[in-house]
């Protein structure tokens, strides 16, 4: 039975707990991306921060994370050294925000609509497979790249496969050792002893993990057998020794760079490729959404200027919504933007308060807990059910992770967009969408052939279609219907319910346009969705 979506106060039982595994997971990751860009480790910090609590609070998403994404790392880096002075960079930050902003206003984010859903599903599995080939020698102990890399290529001059066949010629028993039992207690936890009990659900397997790595180096310690594990390969933040340490950590912009080109090239290439990851990002996070929730990507990218905006303005990196984080956060069960916003909240007191504690994690633990989402995001059966939908979904799905396994993910992407518009266009490339309201009762007509490309258009028109209204979806005249629209349809007879939305899908009686071999009518009214039931119904 698909649950009506808790209120923010309802739903802190959730929230709260899988804001800590996202804390645990983005420290890290954080540091990392600030230590590969040159920038001040602190750096990555702030903008761990605002992306929890500013971004988090504007951004139309219940899930996304936004964070210093890998994907800028080697934009940062090259234009720290072109400019020579953080300060300037800073300023590019912040004129990248303001871009934007401006970005949403012009209501660029329909350009993430265009992505097919293969495509999508294919970057979350690359995605977790990346994890699991570029956690692994963390959780081994070999530390030689950084945290949160997601490229092929390696800053060390390794690649993702060299660097882990790499990893067992530099193997540190205790690290194995702490990364072996964070890994068993993941799964234990997570399969075994949590679904025993409420009170069980609401301790993070992620916390377990870190409590116990932290107990085991500190007996190896202790035990002077020379087991522990060096300070190199625990959590290394910056620490103040008082408050006016604490403050000189954030940097302020220097705005007598203004008339720099430099400057304002960085900012634009910033502008565009932190847009562009985010947009792909969010598609990730809502496919990932049990509710199938639909993120307004023209405020998201209003949030996402506005929180560069601020990271710049206080030393930040600039940010993205990352799909590493939004994935842990919704494996973790978050179910609204509050766990977003105290996973920020949490990064900020925690390196106010506590570093001194938080300098005792090692990464082995955080590899291991990487690693287990990283297996979520690419299960074997994810693969089969891809196999199974037929060549025109599988290829762009397998292609894509290929793509991105061999180079990054803006590249992988757009090879398997590529990819999947040749399907498309072979499929056939006419479409037509007819939609009519007459006060609160909408009629969308299906008509001719409707392929990916009216995909904008019907998720637009589905989602603007105001509470406790009447739609009859009519299917009759289209003679093909591709799959990311039954997708799109599928998504909206879910989570219509939440908004009092009566649907009624007509369907041709001797047409099979993937809905149903059956025909006839559904009727999906509100507060009667199952989910289960209403997916069968709508597939083959």
């Amino acid at each position: 039975m698909v649950k009506k979506v808790k209120g923010y106060a309802s739903a802190l039982g959730s929230d709260l707990p899988s804001s800590v595994v996202v804390f645990l997971v983005a420290l890290p990751l954080c540091l990392g991306i600030a230590l590969a860009s040159g920038a001040p480790l602190f750096s990555g910090i702030i903008a761990g921060m605002v992306g929890g609590i500013v971004i988090g609070a504007l951004s139309g998403s219940q899930l996304s994370v936004s964070g210093p994404a890998a994907g800028l790392t080697a934009i940062v880096l090259v234009a720290i050294g072109k400019l020579q002075v953080y300060e300037a960079f800073l300023l590019a930050v912040v004129l990248g925000g303001v871009i934007q902003i401006i970005l949403g206003f012009l209501k660029a984010g329909i350009l993430g609509d265009y992505i097919p859903g293969s495509v999508i599903k294919g970057m979350l599995a690359a995605i977790g497979l990346i994890l699991i080939l570029k956690q692994f020698p963390h959780l081994v102990g070999y530390d030689a790249d950084f945290e949160g890399d997601d490229s092929f290529m390696q800053a060390d001059g390794e690649n993702t496969f060299s660097g882990l066949f790499g990893a067992f010629s530099h193997l540190i028993p205790a690290a194995l050792l702490i990364g072996v039992v964070s890994l068993l207690i993941m799964i234990v936890w997570e399969k075994y002893v949590a679904p025993k009990a409420r009170l069980l659900q609401l301790i993070p397997a992620p916390l377990i993990v870190v409590v116990v790595a932290v107990i085991i180096n500190e007996l190896f310690k202790s035990s002077a057998t020379g087991m522990a594990i060096k300070e190199s390969h625990l959590v290394k933040i910056p620490v103040a020794d008082s408050f006016n340490g604490f403050i000189s950590f954030f940097t302020f912009p220097d705005f007598s760079h203004i008339l720099n080109p430099v400057v304002w090239t960085t900012a634009l290439t910033l502008a565009i490729v932190a847009s562009l990851e985010t947009l792909l990002n969010i598609e990730a996070a809502d496919d990932l959404d049990p509710y199938q929730r639909v993120t307004p990507t023209n405020r998201e990218l209003k949030a996402q200027g506005i929180g560069n905006l601020v990271s710049g303005l206080i030393g930040g990196l600039p940010i993205t919504s990352v799909v590493v984080r939004t994935s842990a956060n919704i494996n973790a069960g978050a179910k609204t933007k509050m766990s977003a916003i105290f996973h920020g909240i949490l990064l900020l007191l925690s390196v106010a308060f506590i570093p001194g504690l938080l300098n005792l994690i090692p990464l082995s633990a955080l590899a291991a807990i990487l690693i287990y989402t990283g297996f979520k995001l690419a299960k074997p059966s994810l693969f089969i059910k891809f196999y199974k939908k037929g060549w025109d979904q599988f290829l762009p799905f397998a292609l894509t992770i290929v793509a991105i396994l061999l180079t990054d993910l803006l590249k992988g992407i757009m090879v398997g967009c590529v990819i999947g518009l040749f399907f498309v266009i072979r499929s056939n490339f006419k479409s037509a969408v007819f939609v009519v309201n007459d006060a609160n009762k909408y009629l969308f007509r299906l008509r001719k052939d409707v392929s990916f490309l009216n995909k904008p258009i019907i998720k637009n028109r589905l989602e603007k279609v105001p509470e406790n209204s009447y739609v009859l979806i009519d299917a009759t005249r289209a003679d093909f219907i591709d799959k990311d629209i039954i997708e799109v349809i599928e998504d909206f007879l879910i989570h219509a319910q939440l908004k009092g939305i009566t649907v009624e899908l007509k369907k041709s009686t001797y047409k099979d346009q993937g809905f149903s071999t059956n025909g006839g009518n559904v009727l999906v009214q509100p507060k009667m969705v199952v989910a289960k039931e209403a997916m069968a119904e709508m597939s083959n």
